[in-house]
This record gives C-alpha cells, sequence and structure tokens, in this order.
C-alpha cells in the first residue's frame, strides 16, 4: 500500500447525509420558523422517509442540537477571525467586537433565536455542541482582560447591552438598521461608565 491517510468512505457519505439533513431543516426555520421544524417534513427535503432520517438524527431535539453547535462554529470562527485586528484601544476594541456579534445575530433570525434564546420548549444543547458557544465568550473575555477589563459584570453588561439591540432591531426593524445605527454610541456609553480614556480623533456621539 502506497503511503496516505485511509479515507473512510463511508463516515463521509455519513457526514455529508448529516449535513444535507441540517441545511434543510435551516430552510425550514428560516421558511417556517424553529417550532415548525418536523422530522418528516425535513425528511421530505432531502429525498429521505423519515425512518432513514433517524439512523442520524434520533428525535428533533437532536437536530436542534446539531444546529445549536453549527451556529456557534460559525460565530466562533467569525470571532477567531478577527482575535488578531482587534485594536490596542479599549473603546475601538468594545465597538468591534460589539459589531461583529451583532451583524452576525441579525443577519439571520432563526439561527439567533436558537442560539441566544429559550424558543424551543424542553431543549438544551449537550454539552458538546453547547462547548463553542463557550469558546465564543470565552474570547470575548479574553479580549476584555487584553484592555484591562477583568470584572465579570463588566462583560454581562456588554452582552446584555448588545444583546438587548440585537432583539430591538429584530423585533422592531427586520431588514432595517435603527438600533443598528445606535450600537457604537451604546458601546460608548459603557465605555464611559468603565472609564474608558478616548482618544482625541475619537468622534463623540
Amino acid at each position: 500500500m502506497l503511503g496516505g491517510t485511509t479515507r473512510d468512505r463511508q463516515a463521509e457519505r455519513r457526514e455529508a447525509t448529516q449535513l444535507e439533513i441540517l441545511a434543510a431543516a435551516w430552510s425550514m426555520a428560516r421558511e417556517l420558523g424553529l417550532a415548525e421544524i418536523t422530522l418528516r417534513g425535513v425528511a421530505e427535503r432531502v429525498g429521505m422517509r423519515a425512518p432513514s432520517l433517524y439512523t442520524h438524527f434520533g428525535s428533533k431535539h437532536a437536530i436542534y442540537d446539531a444546529m445549536f453547535g453549527q451556529a456557534w462554529v460559525e460565530c466562533l470562527t467569525q470571532f477567531e477571525s478577527m482575535r488578531e485586528q482587534v485594536p490596542d484601544d479599549a473603546r475601538e476594541a468594545l465597538r468591534l467586537l460589539a459589531r461583529s456579534f451583532f451583524d452576525f445575530a441579525v443577519s439571520d433570525l432563526p439561527r439567533h433565536q436558537l442560539m441566544n434564546l429559550r424558543t424551543i420548549p424542553g431543549f438544551t444543547p449537550s454539552a458538546q455542541n453547547y462547548a463553542p458557544a463557550v469558546a465564543t465568550l470565552d474570547l470575548a473575555r479574553e479580549i476584555f482582560i487584553r484592555h484591562g477589563l477583568t470584572a465579570q459584570e463588566d462583560l454581562d453588561l456588554f452582552t446584555a447591552l448588545v444583546g438587548g439591540l440585537v432583539d430591538s432591531q429584530h423585533a422592531n426593524d427586520p431588514g432595517g438598521d435603527r438600533w443598528a445605527q445606535l450600537l457604537d454610541r451604546a458601546i460608548d456609553m459603557l465605555a464611559d461608565d468603565l472609564g474608558l480614556p478616548r482618544v482625541h480623533n475619537h468622534p463623540l456621539p
């Protein structure tokens, strides 16, 4: 046998099928709402009988769990991509962090609902799929600490502030920018409360 890695084609096909199932579930969520996802409906979209789908996901909550993990991996990937771009100025760093999450969250309502709101009765993500959510918050904490902000309540207030603006944008101006325009102003208010200095060329809100 020549050198190289042995491929597990059966595992690759299974993974591809699972990704196709999740794509169909997201499609249903965006068209009909998260609560309207059904195993039968997902199976029909991928050309599969419902019993066959059970070999990949044993329940509707198992699909929600995989979707939850997939969504937070996407968010974590975005945060990691900007890690080295975070400005030295603390105020600008908070602005970048806030804008990154805000833009990600408002771009997809069902994804935001699954990630950040308890919209599915009885659903609790597994430890495996909750891990990227924890890693994302840890990365935000790392950026805070890098800029001298070490109190947990400061990070809590930041996440509550940005999350509230995201929810207001979705609820009151979907597809618009009414609350998006308030984001920098809100972060400056927080920065003022935290005693972060303004750089000379930093505009007043």
